[in-house]
C-alpha cells in the first residue's frame, strides 16, 4: 500500500463529493479506450464507479490506464466531476459523477475469469464453484452474503434482549442412534474411538437447561451424511435455541416477534402474527403435506365414500387394503392436452403412486375421462359435484395407501402451481404445524421409531396411550412453514424420567441401552430438570427464502455440490499412509460387480 488509503468505497462516490479528491479501490469491471480518453469501471462490494485517464492531462496515468484490463486490482486517485448531461447513466448509483484519474496504482494483474462478473449469469453451476472466489465478487452474490450477515446480526439483538445467552457447545461429540448418519472423526489418542460432528447441539443444548443457563441460543454449525437437495448441504447452519420453565406457547409466541423483527428490518416487510396454526392431520388431510404452501388452493378431498361400493379394480383395491381415494380440482386446467395429463401421471409414479386418474369437465358440462367407462354418469357426476369442479376444470384422482396418496398428490398441487405460475416470491405465508405423530413404525426395523427425536414430550392427554396404543400419540412438536418450506421446528422436551424410560422402551432400548447411548444425559437428569423446550431454525435455509434464490448454494459462501465435495478444494480427499497408520485406520477398496469385471 506504501501510504496508500482508500477514502471512499466506490458506491458512495456521489455528487456531494463533486470537486472533492478521493481514492478509491477495487476490481477493474471494464476498460473502455476511445482514443486519447480511457474509462474505468471501477467495482468493489458496494458497486460501480467510473474513472477516466486523460491522455492530454496526466500522461503517465494514462499509460497505466492502457495496461489495465478486467479483473485487475487497481487503486485510483482523482478529482470527483460531474458528467455531462448527454453521459449520465441512471442505471449506476454513481452515475450522475466520475473520477478525473490522477494516479493509478496497479496490485495486481489477472487473467481472463472464466466468467462474466455480473449479475443473472448463465454460467454452469459446477464451473460457478469451482471459482467460487470469481463467483463471489458478482453483485447478487454479494448482496445474498450481505443479507445473510444482516439477518444474523438483527437475530442476536432480539434473542439477547430477550435474556437469552450465546452459548457454544462442542463440535467433537459422540454418534448416537436415530437421525441421520453421522460423520465420523477418529481419535488418534483413543485408537478404535470415533467423535462425530453434530448433527444438532439438542443433547448440549438440553444440558444447558439442567445447568441453570435458562435461555441459550448459537447459531450452530451441524452436519448430517445424507443425499443432498437444493435446500440440504452436508454442512448447515441453525439458529437453535433452549429455554427453561415455558410451554409451547410461549416458545410459539417468541419466534413469532422473532421472525416478524428480522423481515421487517432486514426486508421492510411486515409479518402478521399470530400465525395461522394447523394441526399436522389437518394438514395431510388439506394439503398432504405436513410443510403446505398456502399461497394458493388445490386442497385434498376425499372421495373415498363416494366411489366406494364401485366395481373400478383401482379403487376397489385401494380401499379393501385400508387406503382412500383423494382428488384435486386443478380449476381452469381442463384444456390440458393428453400429452400434458400424460406426464402428470408419469410426475406421481415418482412417489410410488401407480398411476393418476383423470376427468376433464368440458365447457359445455360433459365429461371427459379414461375412466369413464367405469362409472355411471349419475356417479361420475357425484364424483364432479363432490369436487366443486365447474366447465373448464380438471380433476386429478389418486388411489393407494394414504402415504403415498398424501406424497403423491401433495407434491402434485405444488407441481401446478409452479406450472400456472400461482404463486409469488415477495408473498409471505406463515404457518405452524402442531401435534405431529409421536412414533411411527418402521416396516424395515420393525419397531417404533421418533418423528421428531426421543427427547419430545406427548402430549399430557395422550400420555395413557404410550401403554395401550403408541402409535396414535401425538407430541409437544412444532414446525414453523413458509410457502411450503419447513423453516424450523422444535418441541417440548421431556423432564420425567418415566416418560423417558417409556420412550427409550417404545423405540426398542433395554434400560442398558439407552444409558450406554445417553448416560451423560441420563446422569444429569437426576440432578433436577425443569420443564424445558426449543426449537431450531435452518439459517441458510431461511435466507434462501428471503433472497428468492432457487438453492441454498446461492447464500452460503463456500457450499457443497450434490456428490458432498467442493469442486473448488476437491475435498474430500486422500490423506497420506502416515496419518492413516497414526489412526489405525485401513482403507480397504470395496470389490463391486464392475470392479471384479
Amino acid at each position: 500500500m506504501k501510504g496508500l488509503k482508500r477514502s471512499h468505497l466506490c458506491g458512495m462516490v456521489d455528487e456531494t463529493l463533486i470537486g472533492q479528491k478521493v481514492t478509491v479501490m477495487g476490481w477493474v469491471q471494464r476498460r473502455r479506450d476511445l482514443g486519447q480518453l480511457i474509462f474505468i469501471a471501477l467495482r468493489d462490494r458496494s458497486g460501480i464507479v467510473q474513472a477516466v485517464a486523460d491522455q492530454n492531462t496526466a500522461a503517465e496515468v494514462f499509460e497505466k490506464a492502457e495496461r489495465i484490463r478486467s479483473e485487475y486490482v487497481v487503486a485510483i486517485t482523482g478529482t470527483v466531476a460531474a458528467r455531462e448531461e448527454a453521459n449520465i447513466n441512471p442505471a449506476m448509483k454513481t452515475g450522475k459523477v466520475e473520477i478525473l484519474a490522477e494516479e493509478v496504482r496497479i496490485f495486481s494483474e489477472s487473467e481472463t475469469p472464466p466468467f462474466p462478473v455480473e449479475e443473472n449469469i448463465q454460467t454452469k453451476d459446477d464451473i460457478r464453484l469451482k471459482y467460487r472466489y470469481v463467483d463471489l465478487r458478482r453483485p447478487d452474490m454479494f448482496r445474498n452474503l450481505y443479507l445473510r450477515h444482516q439477518v444474523a446480526q438483527v437475530v442476536r439483538q432480539f434473542l439477547n434482549e430477550e435474556g437469552f445467552l450465546e452459548i457454544e457447545t462442542p463440535m467433537l461429540g459422540k454418534s448416537t442412534p436415530e437421525g441421520a448418519r453421522d460423520y465420523l472423526v477418529p481419535s488418534r489418542v483413543h485408537p478404535g474411538s470415533f467423535y462425530a460432528l453434530p448433527q444438532s447441539p439438542q443433547l448440549f443444548k438440553q444440558l444447558l437447561m439442567v445447568s441453570g443457563m435458562d435461555r441459550y441460543y448459537q447459531l450452530a454449525k451441524c452436519f448430517r451424511d445424507e443425499d443432498l437437495r437444493a435446500d440440504r448441504q452436508p454442512e448447515f447452519t441453525q439458529i437453535d435455541m433452549e429455554l427453561s420453565f415455558v410451554d409451547q406457547e410461549d416458545i410459539l409466541d417468541l419466534n413469532e416477534r422473532l421472525i416478524q423483527k428480522v423481515f421487517k428490518e432486514v426486508l421492510n416487510v411486515d409479518v402478521q402474527v399470530p400465525f395461522e396454526r394447523m394441526t399436522y392431520a389437518e394438514g395431510m388431510e388439506r394439503f398432504g403435506s405436513d410443510k403446505p404452501d398456502l399461497r394458493f388452493g388445490m386442497e385434498l378431498k376425499n372421495i373415498s365414500d363416494v366411489v366406494r361400493g364401485t366395481d373400478f379394480v383401482v379403487f376397489k383395491n385401494a380401499l379393501e387394503n385400508g387406503g382412500s381415494v383423494r382428488a384435486i380440482n386443478a380449476e381452469g386446467c381442463g384444456h390440458f392436452p393428453r400429452k400434458q395429463i400424460d406426464a402428470l401421471v408419469e410426475f406421481v409414479k415418482t412417489y410410488q403412486a401407480k398411476g393418476l386418474a383423470w376427468i376433464v369437465v368440458n365447457d359445455d358440462g360433459s365429461i371427459k375421462s379414461q375412466i369413464a367407462k367405469f362409472f355411471t354418469e349419475e356417479k361420475m357426476a357425484e364424483i364432479v359435484s363432490a369436487m366443486g369442479a365447474k366447465p373448464g376444470d380438471l380433476i386429478l384422482i389418486c388411489a393407494d395407501k394414504d402415504k403415498v396418496v398424501f406424497d403423491a398428490l401433495g407434491a402434485l398441487r405444488c407441481e401446478l402451481a409452479r406450472k400456472l405460475e400461482l404463486t409469488k416470491p415477495d408473498e409471505y405465508r406463515f404457518l405452524w404445524i402442531t401435534e405431529f405423530p409421536m412414533l411411527e413404525w418402521d416396516e424395515e426395523e420393525n419397531r417404533f421409531v421418533a418423528v421428531h427425536h426421543p427427547f419430545t414430550m406427548p402430549m399430557e392427554e395422550d400420555i395413557p396411550l404410550l401403554d395401550t396404543d403408541p402409535g396414535k400419540v401425538r407430541a409437544k412438536a412444532y414446525d414453523m412453514v413458509l410457502n411450503g418450506v419447513e423453516l424450523g421446528g422444535g418441541s417440548i422436551r421431556i423432564h420425567r424420567s418415566d416418560i423417558q424410560n417409556k420412550m427409550f422402551e417404545l423405540l426398542g432400548f433395554t434400560p442398558e441401552q439407552a444409558y450406554e447411548q445417553f448416560r451423560f444425559l441420563l446422569d444429569a437428569f437426576q440432578y433436577g430438570v425443569p420443564p424445558h423446550g426449543g426449537l431450531a431454525f435452518g439459517f441458510d435455509r431461511m435466507v434462501m427464502l428471503m433472497t428468492g434464490a432457487s438453492s441454498i448454494r446461492d447464500v452460503i459462501a463456500f457450499p457443497k455440490v450434490k456428490d458432498a465435495s467442493c469442486p473448488m478444494t476437491e475435498a474430500p480427499g486422500t490423506v497420506e499412509q502416515k496419518q492413516l497408520d497414526e489412526l489405525g485406520i485401513a482403507v480397504v477398496a470395496q470389490e463391486t460387480e464392475e470392479t471384479a469385471e
